[in-house]
């Protein structure tokens, strides 16, 4: 016997619907209410809409095998491991997330029940992530497919509270972003690290040099060289890393112009019996509240006998100071001041006095890491040497002396011109016909000077300084 009860509602004491059928529809429980199938209970019809429980409780670590309808976070951290999957059944479904972004460095296999598949590879073959932040979701459909991969993302982005910057090159050391400028732009500061360490960035500002004298020239001094490290940074610094004892820059979120100096000229051929100018200085270089000074111009050669203006074999002061020309009697012949103006730790070094007129011999322009040799009986200066920083990431020299000018007085005697300082310095021109290095491109070393040459005139070959090199500012901090 059957019997049948036929209602269109069922309500609890107060008068809530707990069930309600209405042309068809049947809602279960009240807006608010929450349905719960008791313990030990299993569901049926309902079906899934490709979700699965997350077993956030159990944060896998080892091989294990997966269940129908949950996901689990796999933490690869301390090795790799397998997740067997489930005997297939039509619709059963599994998730898989890399737990802490180490899929990349410690995989997870994903193996198939005995001969079952995945996405129809071989009977029983497994399938490996590897990829950093990778999450994955299965679905078994039958024998010719078996589980099927119906979402497989990447999840590798990470909340940060560190610093976040843009301009420049960008790249990148380990840990740390380094953005370079070889020319003018914007060091843009969007968002802070909550580290306060980590907000004083390293940095290293180099000017450009200054350009060499033209006729028994000096050597162009180097541009000016600052660097700093910053407290939580970690790369090899200059023997002038400022920290500590020199100027920190701790940065906010705004915007930092920068400046990158350029090469000063080198002093225009010099005929005999003319007066020479100095090389031109370099320009500064300035990012925030640092300022590197241009490179000293080197010195030149005035006119025969008690020259109309002996302060013109002076070579000029700067970040490092330009090299002189000769000694004559009523000159100097004193190389340029460097660290001017000053700063701590020093930007730079003089440059090198001149030798006696009887061998027309100039200094080599100062570099960061050294003064430039002075001239000596006939042999011409060297230029100072530049200092040498990892700040990106590999040891590179800059701010090199230019070196002086080869003399020539018509006899034996004559020598070719000196080298540059280590870090881009030009070496100083030949005679007879050797002309002057440039410094090189953005490590702010000084032109070589111009060679000496027999005294003749008018003057037919070339025998000016040559150009500066022009300068850099780089920034580096943690960004991770």
């Amino acid at each position: 016997m059957t019997s049948t009860i036929k209602v269109d509602n069922i309500q609890d004491q107060d008068g809530n619907n707990i069930i309600n059928e209405n042309s068809n529809t049947i809602t279960i429980g009240a807006s608010g209410d929450t349905v719960t199938l008791a313990s030990g209970a299993s569901q049926s019809g309902f079906g899934r809409t490709g979700t699965v429980d997350w077993q956030t409780g159990s944060i896998k670590t080892a091989t294990f095998t997966a269940a129908n309808g949950e996901g689990y976070f796999c933490n690869t951290t301390s090795g790799g491991f397998t997740v067997n999957l489930p005997a297939g059944s039509a619709g059963a479904i599994v998730s898989l997330q890399d737990y802490n972004n180490t899929f990349d460095s410690e995989s997870l296999t994903v193996a198939p029940n005995g001969s079952e598949k995945i996405n129809g590879g071989s009977a029983g073959g497994s399938i490996v992530l590897t990829t950093e932040g990778e999450g994955i979701t299965l679905v078994y459909i039958d024998g010719t497919v078996g589980w099927r991969s119906i979402q497989d993302n990447v999840f590798a982005d990470t909340g940060t509270t560190n610093l976040i910057a843009s301009g420049g090159t960008i790249t990148t050391s380990g840990n740390y972003k380094i953005h370079t400028f070889t020319g003018p732009g914007t060091f843009t500061v969007s968002q802070v690290s909550q580290t306060a360490a980590e907000n004083t960035v390293s940095y290293l500002v180099t000017a450009g040099g200054g350009g060499g004298g033209a006729r028994y020239g000096g050597g162009g001094g180097a541009g000016g060289f600052r660097e700093y490290k910053g407290p939580a940074d970690c790369y090899t610094a200059s023997p002038l890393n400022g920290n500590p004892g020199g100027t920190a820059v701790t940065v906010t979120a705004q915007a930092y112009p920068i400046t990158v100096g350029s090469g000063g000229a080198g002093s225009p051929t010099q005929a005999s019996g003319g007066c020479g100018s100095l090389g031109t200085n370099g320009s500064n270089s300035i990012f925030s509240t640092i300022t590197s000074t241009g490179g000293g111009g080197g010195a030149s050669e005035t006119s025969s006998g008690p020259p109309a203006n002996p302060g013109t074999r002076m070579g000029a002061p700067g970040g490092s100071g330009g090299g002189a020309s000769y000694k004559f009697p009523s000159s100097t012949g004193s190389g340029g001041a460097g660290n001017t103006p000053p700063v701590s730790p020093s930007q730079g070094n003089g440059g090198g006095n001149g030798g006696p007129s009887t061998g027309y011999s100039p200094g080599g322009g100062g570099g960061a890491g050294a003064g430039g040799t002075p001239g000596a009986d006939n042999d011409p200066g060297e230029g100072g040497n530049g200092v040498t920083s990892s700040i990106t990431a590999s040891p590179v020299a800059r701010a090199g002396g230019g070196g002086g000018a080869g003399t020539q007085d018509g006899g034996p005697g004559a020598r070719p011109g000196a080298s540059g300082g280590s870090g881009g310095g030009g070496a100083g021109g030949t005679s007879p016909n050797g002309l002057a290095v440039a410094g090189t491109t953005n490590t702010g070393g000084g032109g070589g000077g111009g060679r000496g040459n027999p005294d003749t005139s008018p003057q037919t070959n070339p025998n000016g300084g040559a150009a500066g090199g022009s300068g850099i500012v780089i920034i580096r901090y943690k960004f991770q």
